[in-house]
């Protein structure tokens, strides 16, 4: 399966915004974007230009992508998906993109980033309705109750993420004792507030 497999911190650098892919790091001194808040590379200091037009339309699309750790097929793959439903289709794009199963472990607080998230679905880890579903990129429905395997109880960045876990998204009713979470509806475009993602740019950008 292809991934990205560099330095994940440039990838907030460059996105001028935190993006959360490294989990309890993001939240101590150690963050990239504390340090270094400027693009990466050779003249990154230097780059101050300010974007209009397609520079901001790719920009928004690059952030959005990296944020759910998906590469450029996958996500184009979604935005023509999310174009045939009915509605708008930026606001379908982010609701498919938050029923992923590993963005909701994610968002459930059993996982401290996406990636590691993803990790615990291939492993095999994460159980749909009692049933072990190793893909990603299964979307989840209402009612469905999502848990991790009982061994993983006392897993150490299991008990880390609980700890760093951002406030509970409204639509998932979650029992982080128990390591479970269930879906109470789907989600919304209002619920997704971080990172923020404006995305009418990403569709201005593939409608060309």
């Amino acid at each position: 399966m292809a991934r990205h497999r560099e330095a994940v911190c440039r990838l907030c650098r460059r996105e001028g915004i935190k993006l959360f892919l490294k989990g309890l790091r993001c939240f101590t001194e150690k963050c990239a974007i504390e340090q270094r808040n400027f693009v990466p590379g050779q003249h990154g200091q230097r780059r101050r230009a300010k974007m209009v037009g397609y520079g901001l339309q790719l920009r928004e699309k690059q952030k959005t992508k990296r944020t759910y750790g998906l590469l450029e097929r996958q996500f184009r793959n979604y935005f023509e998906k999310a174009a045939r439903l009915k509605g708008p289709t930026g606001e379908n794009l982010i609701v498919m993109l938050e029923r992923r199963l590993d963005n909701v472990v994610y968002r459930a607080g059993l996982a401290s980033s996406r990636a590691q998230a993803r990790q615990f679905v291939l492993h095999g880890h994460v159980l749909v309705n009692g049933r072990k579903v190793n893909i990603p990129s299964y979307l989840v429905n209402v009612g469905e109750e999502i848990a991790l395997k009982e061994r993983m109880r006392q897993n150490p960045m299991v008990l880390e993420a609980r700890n760093i876990a951002q406030s509970q998204a409204p639509w998932l009713e979650v029992d982080r004792d128990s390591l479970k979470a269930r879906v109470v509806a789907l989600p919304r475009r209002e619920f997704v507030q971080t990172p923020p993602i404006t995305e009418q740019l990403i569709v201005e950008l593939y409608s060309k």
